[in-house]
């Protein structure tokens, strides 16, 4: 074997032992399946599969395997895949949007049963369920004081991942009676 052909195998070697030390490999990403599959899912528990997610701002809801596979993502990623899932396994949810003053809304998942909500942001603690009332205004309440911050509105909504859509279902105003919110 000539040494140029020598030396041009052992850069492409090289090359392709760079790029897979560069690339980072996800044996153990939990997938959508592995989420359903599961018999002992409970909300804890898929909110433990989250810890080592990074935050990442996008526009739009991504895709469930891209948001597992990549394990970045944001709120309404997380949320709507918590709705997704969590009610396939007979926990009743609701998706709910909190507008926050001074900053990108916030989406949370309400599990009925548990009278709490996941967070995103509390993917990484103990605790990563935040216990709360039933109704739009006390959901909005503990997620704003969360963040140290005030609401304008929350709203529930429902998002398919076929369609790519939110729809949202009712809206509370903080400014309004609480005796005339939609779910009082």
């Amino acid at each position: 074997m000539s040494g140029s052909l020598m030396n041009h195998r052992a850069g492409k070697l090289v090359a392709l032992t760079l790029i897979c030390a560069l690339t980072p490999l996800r044996l153990d990403a939990v997938t959508l399946a592995d989420l359903l599959g599961d018999p002992k899912l409970t909300p804890k528990r898929f909110a433990a599969e989250f810890e080592r997610f990074e935050y990442e701002f996008h526009p739009e809801v991504q895709p469930a395997d891209v948001f597992l596979e990549s394990e970045r993502g944001d709120c309404d990623d997380y949320a709507v895949l918590a709705d997704y899932v969590l009610t396939r396994k007979n926990f009743p949810t609701r998706l709910v949007r909190i507008s926050l003053v001074g900053r990108i809304a916030h989406d949370v998942c309400y599990v009925i049963p548990s009278k709490a909500y996941l967070d995103y942001n509390n993917r990484k603690y103990a605790r990563n369920l935040e216990s709360s009332g039933r109704r739009l205004r006390q959901i909005a309440n503990e997620v704003a004081d969360s963040f140290e911050a005030n609401w304008t509105s929350v709203s529930e909504y429902t998002y398919d991942y076929n369609t790519e859509r939110k729809t949202f279902r009712v809206t509370v105003v903080k400014t309004d009676p609480p005796a005339r919110d939609p779910d009082a």
